[in-house]
């Protein structure tokens, strides 16, 4: 039963300390996310996230913290947008890919690189914010001076770094990846502040929506489980070998290729590229030319059009799961590393045609996985059409996000039980 698991978890002290450490650490993230930055309006602030439907994508990874304009506005995002950057690199870079196959040195390496990025891209992203909400409405940031802009880009800067440390330390308990429930705990907050706006505008009318809109959140749950856990099993034998005067191999096994290899990155890839025509247009909004002026306003239309956003939305998330997954998965690799090891596809020759099989293998199972991220990005989009109560929104980009978290936090709980009940045996 499910509760003779918790109880076990609660009397293993190590991994019950470190639970607890996690919870401590998750709670501090809330309490920074609600200390506000002097000189706000708060109530100016609140209309512009309420009608920006761009803005409402991005306080998603900072956990409701750029709403309040709190010490930790940026959230993770600095890092995770240098955490990309790396791992691209890492594939295009000769050098980076080398020293990524050098073990934990390596890394170690590769992740300071990764932190000292995050820096001058907290530093830009927080100037950028600054301006456009400067520029979307005078009254946010009515009281800024220089000295207070240069202030807020440091305070804001070193609570990323902060959130930054925070995720390390979780990630090292070894109960989960901070990074990912840094996102999930912001996300999780909110929950309680939309059913309170739900219920308090709630009438008999309604009922039928709210049902409605349940089992649609339900159905979109068990999707995103479905797909996050969904896996093409490719059967892989082992030829036997001798050895002295033992014999090895000789078994059959198989090799895992998920439905949704690319996980969260095409949707963070897509909505980095889709807000950045708006952003950058704002910035020319008060240009002394007719022109440019009227070509700005003309980009910021355009995105805020539903129909257009929501359609570049799905394209470039589709297009992007794609882009990743080529990235991130190397069939002549694995067809390698399958025949150093005696390994082969059944019916499959080695070498070449193994990654030929499992190239075409991975491109049909994509289409799948892609096509489902697509969908799941725009699903708040569909339900705002015709949904009439704007607080119930699905945010799918969401759900994938809390539905990974737990099932990788539980996984990991799970293996280190597991290695405790070896070790006794």
């Amino acid at each position: 039963m499910w509760y003779k698991k918790f109880l076990q978890i609660w009397k293993t002290k190590d991994l019950r300390n470190n639970i607890l450490f996690v919870l401590g650490m998750l709670i501090l993230f809330r309490l920074a996310a609600h200390i506000p930055i002097p000189g706000v309006n708060a109530e100016a602030l609140k209309q512009f996230f309420q009608q920006n439907q761009l803005f409402g994508l991005i306080s998603i990874f900072s956990g409701g913290a750029m709403e309040n304009f709190s010490i930790v506005a940026l959230g993770v995002g600095p890092y995770i947008t240098s955490s990309i950057i790396f791992q691209l690199l890492t594939m295009i870079v000769p050098k980076l890919e080398e020293l990524s196959k050098e073990g934990e040195a390596g890394r170690r390496k590769i992740n300071q690189w990764t932190r000292l990025l995050t820096i001058p891209l907290a530093i830009l992203n927080s100037y950028g914010m600054i301006v456009i909400l400067q520029r979307s409405n005078s009254q946010i940031l009515a009281q800024f001076t220089s000295l207070t802009l240069v202030a807020t880009m440091l305070t804001i800067t070193c609570g990323t770094i902060f959130l930054m440390w925070i995720g390390e330390l979780i990630t090292e308990k070894k109960v989960g990846n901070g990074i990912s429930l840094i996102i999930f705990s912001g996300i999780v907050a909110r929950i309680p502040q939309v059913m309170q706006q739900t219920f308090q505008s709630y009438d008999t009318q309604q009922l039928l929506n709210v049902i409605t809109f349940g089992l649609i959140a339900v159905l979109t749950t068990a999707g995103v489980v479905f797909i996050t856990e969904a896996q093409r099993n490719i059967p892989v034998s082992y030829a036997k070998r001798v050895r002295g005067m033992k014999m090895y191999g000789g078994v059959n096994t198989h090799l895992p290729l998920r439905v949704n290899q690319a996980g969260m990155i095409p949707i963070i890839f897509a909505i980095s590229i889709i807000l950045f025509p708006s952003m950058i247009a704002q910035f020319f909004l008060t240009s002394k030319t007719a022109f440019i002026q009227s070509a700005a306003q003309y980009i910021i239309n355009i995105f805020n059009n539903q129909t257009f956003y929501g359609v570049s939305y799905f394209l470039l998330v589709f297009g992007f799961t794609y882009f990743y997954t080529a990235v991130i998965f190397h069939p002549q690799q694995i067809a390698e590393n399958l025949q150093k090891q005696g390994g082969f596809i059944p019916g499959i020759r080695p070498g070449s045609h193994t990654a030929q099989y499992l190239g075409n293998v991975s491109q049909r199972i994509m289409l799948a996985g892609a096509l489902f991220l697509g969908i799941l990005a725009v699903i708040p989009l569909v339900i705002n059409q015709f949904s009439p109560i704007s607080n119930l929104t699905i945010g799918g980009s969401s759900l994938l996000i809390v539905v990974s978290v737990v099932i990788e936090t539980v996984k990991q709980i799970e293996a280190q039980m597991s290695m405790r009940d070896y070790e006794a045996l």
